[in-house]
């Protein structure tokens, strides 16, 4: 019998009740038509009702691909787990799954990135559960919020503390998908999937798997079907075996925003120099400031914000290639790209599956992490992941606490407070407006990296803001630099909302920082080894 089937014929195979996996991030890989007609299904039968949908990363976006927000009808999903979620401007209404969660009409999770794949691939194999470090003293430890983003999670915890071989523990349960959604570029009729127009696996393999052998069904979305035997073994990435139907979508974007970009795939390396340079400006020179704790040979993770732009700083100044950028998604070198295109990588050097790279993550494989930050509080610990106010502004926690629990090296970048305004003159830092919104708090909203913990691992945590450097000690927070024209008392200490140590060994950042040319000096220099 064919595999091949309309997106409504496929969606029409899902039970009440059931528990469905979906493999995306954002609009990077995301099923959106088989998501679509999910939603169309239940508009016009009422059913399926009160779904479990587990979302390892973010399915869809705030930019034309609805994902999640396909389902966000009342009583079409009764509980959702999620790595991260659809996330824009404050400016733009809260996508629908957004606004479901915050009247508490669904029992919503945010769950490490990691960890999610984690539990997935613990339930392929009929395993009890995944014991984990990852999380302790954060949000997701049930001591503080474990996971649960609204009073009808609460009431439903889904994580524990254990001890076992006389340490502590997070437990989860592994958990068994009913469904399996999945997105390819191409399916042979016998639905063998391959991925070449992709900008990632993601964890296409871990959720068929999981689908298939709890004895679900997986459901794969590709752009194109070709006769059966005509795709070569080795670009299959996950086999006909474990799917039971096949959608064609010639429609599908690529990415977010991206109907299609032969660099995403790497089926085109770009010119080195065709990549934008970020303009002169303050981002700029916090990207300057973080590029310089970076050494030769290192692979370095980057996340969104400020540090992403660090790879065009290493381009503009000669040292494109001495380091390697890994991403969460699942790029391993190249040059990691911006705005909707984040979490590809053009010119990679490999592409893994994602949770291959946060095994790799969470036991610190790596050598330094460039990440940034909501609020810093007294004890170091950030929040990258709750905004009350408007919370589809972030994600959530996506895989921060992967990334982050372990990391020896970790650099936050970020403005010291929120809505200043500055100029640069002369290569000094003139702040014409303050700012009024703290960042640097007495207690961040939500612990989404302990500053506790870290301290106890021995982790080298750097802050980088606009106006000065901070380090992370046993005593807290220390000033350790502060930019040319800042006043220390007044611009710093000041501003913050709880107190900061000042290092002994204070010093101006480097002034060429401040300067729009890139020194003589910093064109010759290479990386710190």
């Amino acid at each position: 019998m064919s595999k091949i089937r309309s997106a409504s014929d496929a969606v029409a195979f899902i039970k009440n009740g059931a528990i469905v996996a979906v493999n995306s991030s954002s609009g990077l890989c995301c099923p959106d038509a088989v998501l679509a007609a999910l939603g169309a299904r239940f508009r016009e039968e009422g059913s399926p009702r009160g779904l479990t949908m587990i979302h390892p990363i973010a399915a869809g976006d705030m930019f034309g691909t609805k994902g999640v927000d396909h389902l966000a009808q009342a009583g079409l999903i009764s509980t959702i787990i999620g790595g991260s979620y659809p996330s824009g401007p404050s400016s733009a209404e809260p996508p629908l799954i957004w606004q479901m969660l915050g009247r508490n009409e669904i029992s919503a999770y945010n769950v490490p990135s990691g960890i999610v794949f984690d539990i997935l691939r613990e339930g392929a194999a009929m395993r009890p559960g995944v014991l984990t470090k990852v999380g302790l003293d954060t949000f997701v430890d049930p001591a503080q919020e474990g996971c649960a983003m609204n009073a009808a999670a609460r009431e439903k915890p889904l994580v524990r503390k254990v001890e076992f071989a006389g340490e502590e523990w997070l437990y989860f349960p592994s958990i068994r998908p009913d469904v399996a959604i999945i997105r390819a570029s191409a399916a042979d009729e016998r639905g063998n999937l391959t991925f070449e127009h992709e900008g990632a696996y993601l964890g296409a393999m871990e959720l068929a798997l999981a689908g298939h052998n709890s004895g679900g069904i997986v459901i794969a979305q590709v752009q194109s079907i070709a006769q059966a035997g005509t795709l070569r073994p080795h670009d299959v990435r996950v086999p006909g075996m474990l799917v039971d139907y096949i959608v064609e979508a010639p429609e599908q974007f690529q990415t977010t925003a991206t109907p299609y970009d032969p660099a995403i795939s790497g089926e085109i390396f770009r010119p080195l120099d065709s990549f934008e340079i970020p303009e002169f400006g303050v981002a700029k020179i916090m990207a300057r400031r973080v590029a310089r704790e970076l050494q030769a040979g290192w692979a370095v993770n980057i996340g969104f914000g400020i540090s992403a732009n660090v790879p065009r700083i290493l381009l503009e100044e000669g040292r494109h290639g001495e380091v390697t950028w890994v991403i969460e998604q699942g790029a391993v070198g190249g040059v990691p790209l911006l705005d909707f295109k984040f979490g590809c990588s053009a010119n990679a050097e490999a592409i893994v599956a994602s949770p291959h790279q946060f095994a790799y993550f969470q036991a610190a494989g790596f050598d330094a992490s460039l990440l940034s930050f909501l609020q810093i509080d007294r004890n170091g610990s950030v929040n990258v992941s709750k905004l009350s106010a408007r919370p589809h502004v972030t994600a959530g926690a996506g895989g921060f606490v992967d990334i982050t629990s372990r990391a020896r090296k970790i650099i936050f970048s970020g403005y010291f407070n929120a809505g200043a305004k500055f100029s640069i003159a002369d290569g000094k830092l003139i702040i014409e407006r303050e700012g009024r919104i703290a960042k640097i708090v007495d207690q961040v909203e939500q612990v989404s990296f302990s500053g506790r913990r870290a301290v106890e691992q021995g982790q080298d945590v750097t802050y980088v803001t606009e106006r000065c450097v901070m380090k992370l000690t046993p005593a807290g927070l220390v000033v350790t630099e502060i930019a040319p024209g800042i006043d220390l008392r007044k611009d710093v200490l000041e501003q913050a909302e709880t107190p900061l140590h000042v290092s002994p060994d204070l010093r101006i950042m480097d002034e060429d920082l401040f300067y729009p040319e890139v020194s003589s000096a910093c064109k010759e220099k290479r990386v710190a080894s």
